[in-house]
């Protein structure tokens, strides 16, 4: 993780200046933002996976197993089709794994997601599919398949999540 001036630096003299001229070098002026970071894509840090934490672009942000989760960015409204429907109508799921959540989430109603661990007790898979309050394990091999209700009641693990307008508070236990 680099500071921001340290980023700075390293961006105006190549980049910056050669599509923004002069003026743009005002920008990387001393200033008092200097103990604001900023994580450079690629750095590990705030990538989403690790105990590390820190925010991403992929919509949420970690602190150990906490996630504080945004539902109005994209990954969560519309994602691609093999994660999910998207969380932004009630009966939509998604598979947080592509993003680095280890966690299926459900929006139960317009006030309720739930969250399930995203690892097959069976086989300790990770793909999924949804259907008819049915999680079912889509990893492909003999004897897999196996399928999991979604009422917590089943051996997939259940977290419990809260709900707080677009924001969605997880911890993975």
């Amino acid at each position: 993780m680099k500071n921001r001036r340290d980023f700075l630096k390293e961006v105006c003299p190549t980049v910056a200046f050669a599509f923004f001229g002069i003026s743009f070098l005002e920008a990387c002026s001393s200033g008092s933002d200097d103990d604001v970071e900023t994580t450079i894509p690629g750095s590990g840090s705030g990538s989403g996976s690790g105990s590390g934490g820190g925010t991403n672009s992929n919509g949420f942000t970690k602190e150990g197993n906490s996630y504080i989760i945004d539902l109005e960015h994209s990954n969560f409204t519309s994602p691609p089709s093999s994660m999910g429907t998207g969380l932004s109508n009630v009966g939509g799921w998604m598979n947080g794994k592509s993003i680095g959540i280890s966690a299926l989430f459900l929006r139960i109603s317009d006030t309720e997601i739930q969250a399930y661990t995203n690892i097959c007790p069976h086989q300790s898979h990770d793909e999924w599919t949804y259907r008819n309050n049915i999680f079912k394990c889509s990893r492909s091999g003999a004897n897999h398949g196996k399928e999991y209700s979604d009422d917590c009641n089943s051996s997939l693990t259940c977290y419990n999540p809260t709900l707080d307008g677009n924001t969605l508070n997880l911890t993975i236990s």
